[in-house]
């Protein structure tokens, strides 16, 4: 579904302008901002460029090209984006064209992340759509000289309702002729009840490419002349280097060393020959003293945490303290978590000393092609970014600093370049999920009813840390965030970890949410429900419940069940785990995931399920096993011989519900059903055995040590 873009040799940067000059006919529509908001607000939001942007053009053959800065990363927006587009022009799915991430070809987007792209996107797309419709329909009037009203579209063709043999293709009304229309905002997109292709089940369009081997990533481009390139990477970060003897590598043959500043490379037009060069480098590093580490990284977070900012807060802290009989202090500690992606950063940059073509493994295209042209000097028209598939990114695809590599070497060389990291280099230079402390006081009342809440989060983020609990007297404090964190804080980069924060925060509230049932004596489904007044979240708590089956028991039951609930991306989801705990070993056995998500609209139920599946599997590994072990700057984790990631052995039974919600707008899917997972399967420990857990992973180790607490 995605067009075959030209990877060869051709360098060409082409203007969208210049494109729209040789696309020369068809029904083109055009997006000025201003008339219609992209955004939702949730995110700083960018407006897109005030000349236009070409959504969507009618051409050749019938066929609808859609043009999109979004990438596809796996998410499966290649084909709800065309689900999209298809119902609103009344098309076949398959007369849709996806052209993805080609900045000199799509209009202006800050990246893909955050689950944004169906949500903030897709309204501005589907009303392209409409539009254009619309527009089809005038001219089809015309052309059959009828009204409007008496006409009615469907896969592409126009005819009389009282005479279908009168009909007119979109091809024919459009072929020879060059239409433009600025969407205005004043046509109706379809109602739930209109829909032929939203809202049914779809097998993802570039499945069969991915699953024979023919999908091209950004490792897959080669062009003549191209030189691969291995980088020489310090021991830890911070460490500066000494002395450097790089005789061993230039004397292989077709070797070329690049050093430049703090840059050290080879490059040579083998992979393999580049990585034994780069293992005959002779180096050594001043390294940093290490003043924290894995273990002693939440007491310095503490230390150095700023003043907190009030997230949300309602009635009087110091009253409800008053009045609760039972007040119950929790501490949650969270470490760094790699992305791990399936495929390392790449980029591959051709430059011409003019202009250059970048291919990246990005998230952020646009922000690619602004960086490779700082690091090239050059003008960002001057560079075009076509966006490959991406191998998976998790929010760890943004920076793009291989981007700035293979720019930098292929301007000190004169050469194509390709910069692939390898898994070592993956690990070393990820931002990770930041480790993070939750502190949290609550309490029960006379009636066992929570009245009191004093939540207070360091160094994880808001996102997810605001409670939606009935809850008299409560307070969510933030100090420090996952963005623009100060030096000091860190050892090493940080970022966006799917579901950014909300992993943590929802751990956190959902185990505490958990102690306090217990402490009541309560189900902890109904603890939960009694304390809920949103509709949503209760009822996808109900469904969640009744697929499972759930019968009502104080924990610990010994059956092994925990729940929990949240919301992100505008979707709330809840998850309930069944669990195995070997107590002798302290090992962990998931055996069934139940998942339900109210998502608002569901354009595909099919790649939603997906996602929420994918989501329950990499969930386990930030749950029982991911964790980045390391002393100050060097990190003891760079491959998966230690860092283990969920295996196919792990994988419970999963069942998903998607509850119906169709007049509603749709929400995010990539991202809800991975943050209930950590809560889940803690309070499914805790009922199966008594062992609290207040730090993740929960692994073995730290099982056991919960078990000798528990007694």
């Amino acid at each position: 579904m995605i067009e075959r873009l030209d990877i060869s040799t051709q360098t060409v940067s082409i203007s969208r302008r210049d494109f729209l000059k040789l696309s020369a006919t068809g029904l083109i529509v055009f997006f000025t901002t201003g008339d219609l908001a992209l955004f939702t607000g949730e995110v700083d939001s960018a407006p897109l460029p005030s000349d236009f942007n070409a959504f969507l053009r009618i051409g050749e053959k019938g066929m609808v090209q859609c043009f999109t800065g979004k990438i596809e990363m796996g998410q499966g927006v290649v084909t709800s984006l065309a689900q999209m587009l298809a119902d609103e022009l009344d098309v076949a799915f398959e007369q849709i064209e996806m052209v993805l991430g080609d900045t000199d070809l799509c209009p202006y987007d800050r990246g893909t992340y955050g689950s944004l792209t169906t949500r903030s996107f897709g309204p501005a797309l589907r009303q392209a759509g409409a539009e254009a419709r619309a527009v089809l329909l005038e001219l089809a009037a015309k052309h059959l000289d009828t009204a409007v009203a008496d006409l009615v579209a469907e896969r592409g063709e126009i005819f009389i309702r009282q005479r279908p043999q009168r009909r007119v293709s979109y091809q024919e009304l459009t072929e020879g002729t060059r239409i433009e229309h600025y969407v205005s905002g004043t046509v109706q997109p379809k109602s739930p009840g209109e829909f032929k292709v939203m809202n049914r089940a779809r097998l993802r369009s570039d499945a069969l490419e991915k699953v024979t081997g023919e999908a091209e990533y950004a490792a897959d481009i080669r062009l003549p002349d191209m030189l691969c390139a291995r980088i020489l990477r310090p021991p830890a970060h911070g460490a500066t280097l000494r002395t450097l003897d790089t005789s061993g590598a230039e004397s292989i043959p077709g070797v070329r060393v690049v050093h430049d500043g703090e840059l050290v490379a080879v490059l040579h037009e083998k992979w393999d020959m580049a990585d034994i060069a780069l293992q005959r480098i002779r180096a050594t590093f001043d390294e940093p003293e290490p003043h924290v580490d894995t273990d002693s990284i939440f007491a310095h977070l503490l230390e150095v945490a700023p003043s907190p900012s009030t997230l949300a807060a309602g009635g009087n802290l110091a009253q409800g303290e008053r009045q609760s009989q039972s007040v119950v202090e929790s501490t949650y500690h969270d470490g760094y978590v790699a992305h791990a992606p399936m495929e390392p950063h790449t980029a591959t940059v051709h430059y011409d000393g003019d202009s250059a073509t970048v291919w990246p493994s990005s998230q952020t295209p646009f922000p690619a092609r602004d960086e490779a042209a700082r690091t090239l000097g050059l003008p960002a028209e001057k560079v075009r970014v076509i966006s490959p598939y991406l191998g998976g990114g998790f929010g760890g695809k943004t920076r793009n600093l291989q981007v700035q590599e293979a720019a930098r070497l292929a301007k000190l060389t004169g050469k194509p370049v390709q910069v692939a990291w390898s898994r070592e280099d993956e690990f070393f230079h990820d931002s990770f999920r930041p480790a993070a402390v939750i502190q949290i006081r609550s309490g029960l009342d006379k009636n066992r009813y929570l009245n009191f809440w004093d939540y207070h989060v360091y160094f994880a983020g808001d996102r997810g840390a605001e409670q939606f609990y009935d809850i008299a007297h409560h307070r969510t404090s933030s100090h420090g965030g996952i963005w623009g964190v100060s030096s000091g804080i860190h050892p090493f980069a940080v970022g966006a970890w799917r579901a950014p924060a909300n992993n943590t925060n929802t751990f956190a509230r959902e185990s505490q949410i958990d102690i306090m049932a217990a402490q009541a004596g309560t189900d902890p489904l109904d603890f939960r429900q009694s304390h809920l007044q949103n509709r949503s979240l209760k009822g996808v708590l109900t469904a969640a419940a009744k697929r499972f089956g759930w019968k009502a028991a104080p924990a610990p039951s010994g059956l092994g069940r925990g729940i929990a609930c949240g919301v992100d991306a505008g979707t709330w989801v809840a998850t309930v785990a069944e669990v195995e705990v070997d107590k002798t070993s302290g090992t962990v056995r998931v055996t069934r995931v139940v998942c339900a998500q109210d998502m608002g609209l569901c354009v595909n139920p099919e790649g939603a399920a997906i996602q929420m599946e994918g989501c329950i599997t990499m969930g386990l590994g930030y749950a029982l096993s991911e964790e980045i072990r390391f002393s100050g700057g060097t990190i003891h984790d760079n491959n998966f011989d230690t860092y283990e990631i969920p295996r196919f052995s792990w994988l419970p039974k999963i069942e998903t519900v998607i509850v119906d919600n169709v007049d509603s707008p749709p929400q995010g899917g990539g991202e809800p059903a991975i943050i209930t997972m950590g809560g889940a399967i803690a309070n499914a420990i805790f009922d199966a055995c008594g062992a609290r857990c207040y730090r993740l992973p929960m692994t073995p180790t730290r099982v056991k040590a919960a078990l000798a607490v528990s007694g």
